[in-house]
């Protein structure tokens, strides 16, 4: 894969998610129940909690190096999304999509300067990128236009 490629992986992705919740309201936006007891602003979060890791990591997989597993730092992944969901819980929905926003442009601009060879074929640093991007946004995106889908029929199945 080239970089471009990438990167339009990356944007296509990215923008879908954005589109995925474009026109709701605040308090829409702060409804619970869109996955799990998470909204649409707890998703938007979330998605920038793992954005963040990329940036962590990835100049550690770039050395070489291996990042820390999720389980000996947090007790698991699971740990770890109930962490950034809280942190996230204390900010305005306002900061967390600007945040959202200016971690994204961070990533961009951090694989845009990439070397090719990390991204040629499918290396550590292309897989992190992968799992923490646009094969994960997706995730959250249908669930986004699932749960949009089900309020605008006003149909709840009794799961939420």
């Amino acid at each position: 894969m080239e970089k471009h490629q990438l990167l339009a992986k990356l944007d296509t992705a990215w923008s879908a998610l954005g589109e995925s919740f474009a026109g709701l309201t605040e308090a829409q936006m702060t409804e619970p129940g869109v996955t799990g007891d998470w909204s649409v602003i707890d998703i938007i979060g979330h998605v920038t909690g793992w954005e963040e890791e990329a940036l962590k990591h990835l100049p550690h997989v770039r050395e070489g190096k291996r990042p820390p597993r999720y389980s000996v730092l947090y007790g698991g992944i699971d740990a770890f999304n109930a962490l950034k969901t809280e942190e996230n819980r204390q900010r305005s929905p306002d900061e967390v999509l600007a945040r959202a926003e200016d971690v994204h442009r961070q990533l961009v601009t951090y694989v845009a300067a990439a070397p090719e060879e990390l991204i040629a074929t499918e290396t550590r640093f292309r897989r992190r990128i992968r799992l923490d991007t646009y094969s994960h946004y997706p995730i959250h995106t249908q669930a986004i236009r699932e749960w949009r889908a089900k309020e605008s029929t006003g149909f709840t199945d009794g799961t939420d």
